[in-house]
């Protein structure tokens, strides 16, 4: 079985609070990106289970690999039999773009159908939740304001129909403990949702990435880029997650496709 393994964006991202589990309470708006995706090819077999990579290169040991994470989880709470898995790898690790997370859920509802075991969405989101914070948003695949850790979804309306997505991807990455480091949690007066419910246009002075600025201040060339898609007629534009992906949503596809000497990651919403 091959699942494609989209990546997705943060539409918005506020650090509410710090938990006493060590992790944040966040409020974000999670899409997905259909047009970029890793392959996650799962095969039953009787050898012992094997874990293969293709595309972009990943320094990892193949048991540390998110997959293969899955297919222990499974094998472990299931009791299901060995797998052969091949990712082949397109989405920019490090990115903010979910791509291990993607893959890791990919495996999760591979394995579900391969073996019958006929889990329902609720305890799929339960599986994914355990390997990490945005895994879960895959099982829906859809527009979600994700809450907690991400993994309490709500299903939520945009309407980008039309709109040109531009992903910028520099050779710099931000680490996700540089960018929890260096946030300061708060509660916004106006919710997330309420900011969203207005027109994209008005988006850029209220809907923002609290990550941004203490990653900007450390990586100034994501700032930069930022300014380059708003200069360029992006009608919205911030950092995806925690970085280092900096996207814009353009109403204008000739605009948008302006950027393509910068970047292949250029996608209808």
């Amino acid at each position: 079985m091959i699942l494609k393994a989209n990546c997705k964006i943060n539409i918005g991202l506020d650090v509410l609070r710090r938990r006493e589990d060590g992790y944040h309470d966040l409020s974000t708006v999670m899409i997905p990106v259909k047009g970029l995706y890793d392959d996650v090819e799962v095969v039953p077999c009787d050898e012992p289970s094997s874990f293969h990579l293709m595309g972009i290169e990943i320094d990892c040991d193949p048991e540390q690999n998110i997959c293969m994470k899955a297919l222990r989880l499974m094998q472990q709470r299931y009791g299901i039999g060995e797998a052969k898995i091949t990712l082949t790898k397109r989405v920019p690790f490090g990115a903010g773009l979910g791509g291990g997370s993607a893959d890791g859920t990919m495996v999760i509802l591979a394995l579900n159908e391969i073996f019958s075991l006929g889990l329902d969405e609720a305890a799929l989101i339960d599986l994914a939740s355990e390997l990490g914070s945005d895994t879960a948003f895959f099982v829906r695949n859809t527009p979600q304001l994700c809450e907690g850790r991400g993994e309490q979804m709500t299903p939520i309306t945009l309407n980008l129909a039309g709109c040109t997505l531009v992903l910028i991807k520099p050779d710099e990455g931000v680490s996700t403990r540089e960018a929890y480091a260096g946030v300061t949690p708060a509660v916004p007066e106006i919710s997330l949702v309420e900011r969203l419910s207005a027109p994209i246009e008005e988006w850029q002075d209220s809907v923002k990435n609290d990550f941004e600025r203490s990653v900007f201040a450390a990586h100034p060339r994501l700032k930069e880029i930022k300014e380059q898609l708003l200069a360029g007629g992006a009608t919205y534009a911030a950092m995806s997650g925690s970085g280092s992906t900096i996207f814009g949503i353009f109403k204008d596809a000739t605009k948008a496709e302006a950027f393509r000497d910068l970047t292949p990651y250029i996608y209808e919403l």
